[in-house]
């Protein structure tokens, strides 16, 4: 079992940094947090494998990335193309 503390970035909604909670940050690459930003602590929780996470589709590649390279990065999800065209035909009346 491994305790992951979990961080979200202040500068892309629905982007995490999952981290082994003795390590924090310290193995995660300077570029990386330049371009998260200041992370923002959320919770630290207990992972096993098998675990389900609500955005973590496979977890023991989250937990051998942890181990690995000391991080795993969760991305954003997709946006819906059919939304971005709804914006799009959405009437322009300047009224926001």
């Amino acid at each position: 079992m491994i305790i992951l503390s979990i961080f979200k970035s202040p500068r892309k909604d629905e982007m995490y940094l999952y981290v082994d909670k003795r390590d924090q940050l310290a193995r995660v690459p300077e570029p990386l947090l330049e371009m998260f930003g200041k992370p923002v602590h959320v919770m630290d929780m207990p992972m096993l494998p098998g675990r389900k996470l609500a955005r973590v589709e496979n977890t023991e590649k989250l937990l051998d990335e942890v181990n690995g390279k000391g991080y795993f990065l969760q991305m954003p999800p997709p946006k819906e193309d059919y939304l971005l065209d709804l914006f799009k035909d959405w009437p322009q009346t300047g009224v926001r």
